[in-house]
């Protein structure tokens, strides 16, 4: 009879939260933030509600019964888990609207990116605090768990320096993770350069860094990596990134015509975001020059595709165009002559400005500087 009493209940319970969520999904239908929420509560508060419409009706109806308290206890352990899937819930619905007022669709999305990475862990800390605290909860409806707990209070302090040095990596990566969280340093979505790999950030959690590489690979960092050694973060401020292109062309190449073709290609296409467009010769030696074209994207991505296609079209263009220009090695065929004979079979004479540590007065003394006075 009790027992039959507390389903007959649970079931009159079950149809009450049923009949509860499909009217908050009807008057909610325009408001995603209701939806999801009683999506996401529908389960938990089932449970609730079903396990404690049965342990009160078995707790009033069943006073006799030898299977009472073992059911009750049981009873009462599901209802701690089901309570603790409830909160968890509800802070998940919580920090998902949180998220979605902030876009990661958008260009400028610093602000967005920094407050995803700062919910992500939240989220992931308070579910682990709910979880360690249903579990405490459950532990002390055991009156030996409890016994034992004064035992181990006791002797905290010994127990927590061991812990604390077995356990030194785990918690230098989940102090870390929450530095990375809230220090701004790096978050998700940042383009950063790790072990000399091109990459973004797609996952952060307490222990460990998830960097997805440009070709599809995953690099995967203790937490602890970015707070002690050096990476490169492309995003940190904005995205708009510059990059360099390099070219090795002959003298004769005109530099003007060339950085006028290359502001043509530029235009031509939607990778440039039409802010730098720069063609300079950084070096000049005796075979060629090398030119570097420095060009701007709004993104990392957009970048690469950009510094290719410049690479691409200047190539083509001095083939088409200026082959002469193109690098090449030069040979210079001369008659062998007296090292002291000039072509006119005159003895060449070196000058002052041919001589540094001879001829003047200062040369000399530049000359025993180095190998002392002349006996």
């Amino acid at each position: 009879m009790p027992l039959g009493i507390a389903l007959g209940a649970a079931l009159i319970a079950l149809l009450a939260v049923q009949l509860a969520h499909w009217i908050l999904l009807r008057l909610g239908r325009r408001s995603p933030l209701s939806t999801e929420l009683a999506n996401r509560s529908h389960r938990p508060i089932q449970w609730v509600v079903v396990l404690c419409t049965v342990y009160f009706s078995v707790q009033d109806t069943a006073d006799g019964a030898t299977w009472r308290p073992a059911f009750l206890h049981v009873d009462k352990l599901v209802i701690i888990g089901a309570v603790a899937w409830l909160v968890a819930s509800l802070l998940v619905v919580a920090e998902d609207a949180a998220l979605a007022r902030f876009r990661t669709d958008v260009p400028d999305n610093r602000t967005a990116r920094r407050v995803h990475t700062q919910i992500v862990m939240i989220r992931r800390v308070t579910v682990a605090i709910v979880a360690v605290l249903a579990v405490a909860v459950m532990l002390t409806t055991f009156p030996q768990a409890r016994l034992l707990g004064t035992s181990v209070l006791a002797s905290a302090g010994f127990v927590g320096i061991v812990a604390g040095l077995a356990a030194q990596s785990v918690l230098r990566n989940m102090f870390a993770g929450l530095q990375l969280a809230f220090s701004d340093a790096v978050r998700l979505g940042d383009v950063v350069i790790v072990e000399k790999e091109w990459g973004r950030v797609e996952e952060i959690t307490l222990s460990y860094v998830v960097v997805h590489v440009w070709d599809d690979r995953r690099l995967i960092l203790p937490s602890s990596y970015f707070t002690e050694k050096p990476f490169e973060n492309w995003t940190r401020t904005e995205a708009a990134l510059l990059g360099s292109v390099l070219f090795e062309v002959d003298w004769w190449l005109p530099v003007s015509e060339m950085r006028e073709e290359l502001r043509r290609a530029l235009e031509s296409t939607d990778l440039w975001d039409g802010r730098v467009s720069v063609l300079q010769v950084v070096e000049a030696t005796g075979s060629a020059m090398q030119l570097r074209a420095l060009v701007s994207a709004v993104d990392a991505p957009r970048l690469w595709d950009l510094r290719c296609f410049v690479r691409e079209h200047m190539v083509c263009w001095l083939r088409d165009t200026h082959p002469t220009a193109l690098p090449r090695l030069r040979a210079e065929m001369t008659s062998a002559l007296p090292a002291h004979s000039t072509l006119t079979g005159q003895t060449q004479t070196p000058d002052g400005d041919s001589r540094l540590f001879s001829h003047s007065v200062d040369g000399r003394a530049r000359a025993e500087a180095f190998t002392g006075p002349e006996p």
